[in-house]
């Protein structure tokens, strides 16, 4: 009970101090008055610039086109007893026999016109050696499809493995390059790798 007797009492003495306070309004009084006049100023916008006066485009010179000039061949009047010849008959026209042409280079692998291939089988002394390497050979096919002859065009550094790469070509069976519908002969690269794994 004492607790909120206290209390009441700081409450009592602060409201009346917050009185007291708000009663007294203390106003400060200016030692001199000074009226102030404002005049307001209406500007005019200032005047559009002025546009720089185009140059006149100077007047295309007329381009003077040559007159045509006619040309004139001079020959003889010709009286209608004259007589006048016939044109030569044309020459005949001579049929150059077709030359044979050279074989026809394929621009892939063989992988793509030999539907019959074994792949070469890795030697096996190569394979304890850890003999590895790419072999790419030229091969030429006849005109019925048979590899007619083949040759190593870059080694691999390892005779062995070139020489299976050779054995393995000499086997395959492909469909003849054609020529105007004509079976011809072909040449192109076949490259090898052989990696051990």
């Amino acid at each position: 009970m004492e607790r909120f007797a206290g209390a009441g009492i700081v409450i009592a003495l602060h409201a009346a101090a917050l009185y007291g306070l708000l009663s007294h309004r203390i106003l400060v009084v200016p030692d001199e008055v000074a009226t102030l006049f404002v005049e307001t100023i209406t500007l005019q916008p200032p005047p559009p610039p002025k546009e720089a006066p185009r140059p006149q485009p100077e007047k295309p010179r007329p381009i003077e086109k040559p007159q045509p000039r006619q040309i004139v061949a001079a020959a003889p009047v010709l009286a209608p007893t004259d007589y006048v010849a016939p044109p030569p008959p044309p020459a005949p026209v001579v049929e150059t026999p077709p030359r044979p042409a050279g074989p026809v280079a394929l621009s892939d692998e063989l992988s793509v016109s030999c539907p019959e291939r074994r792949p070469p089988a890795y030697p096996p002394l190569s394979r304890r050696m850890g003999e590895e390497g790419k072999v790419v050979l030229r091969v030429e096919l006849d005109e019925q499809g048979n590899i007619s002859s083949a040759r190593t065009a870059a080694a691999s550094g390892f005779p062995r493995l070139d020489e299976a790469a050779l054995a393995a070509v000499k086997t395959w069976r492909c469909t003849p390059a054609r020529r105007d519908g004509q079976p011809v002969r072909a040449v192109a690269l076949q490259p090898f790798k052989f990696v051990l794994q």
